[in-house]
């Protein structure tokens, strides 16, 4: 599979926003909540979230099937929703993604990341990863989430 990662801009926020509300279905699932940021988010946040962020996005050739977001915290930089198209996962978009934040930000001495508790598949790509857990929250009576972070030599 032949997979492009690049820059993505606010003209593929549509794209990926739909791409988002359809990866995170699964998540919804695991914790019987629908109502998840990730699943309510509109056209208009994820546009104002290009302003500050860094988009990046996987792409086959006529489709974004990823996208990963970075935002930088004064000396943290914080990845979120990392996302691969339900019917790619498992194929290695992700860690490719992950890859290309690292790649993107040398600079960094620090990753940091959450997900959901019970979401097994995403904790082990992240400790496969190098990203360990620190801490956890309490986000909901049905979420728990897990802190994670890494730190670049």
């Amino acid at each position: 599979m032949m997979i492009n990662i690049r820059h993505a801009n606010v003209e593929d926020a549509q794209e990926i926003l739909e791409l988002q509300k359809l990866a995170y279905q699964s998540e919804a699932i695991i914790y019987n909540d629908w109502s998840i940021p990730p699943l309510t988010q509109t056209l208009e946040e994820i546009k104002e979230e290009f302003t500050e962020n860094t988009f990046l996005k996987a792409c086959e050739p006529d489709k974004i099937v990823g996208s990963v977001k970075v935002s930088i915290n004064n000396e943290n930089y914080e990845i979120g929703r990392l996302i691969v198209h339900p019917d790619l996962q498992g194929k290695g978009i992700g860690t490719q993604l992950m890859q290309a934040v690292e790649a993107e930000f040398p600079m960094a001495k620090r990753f940091e990341l959450f997900t959901g508790s019970k979401s097994v598949r995403n904790i082990h790509l992240y400790e496969k990863l190098g990203y360990k857990i620190f801490t956890r929250k309490q986000l909901s009576e049905l979420v728990e989430l897990v802190f994670m972070e890494k730190y670049q030599q």
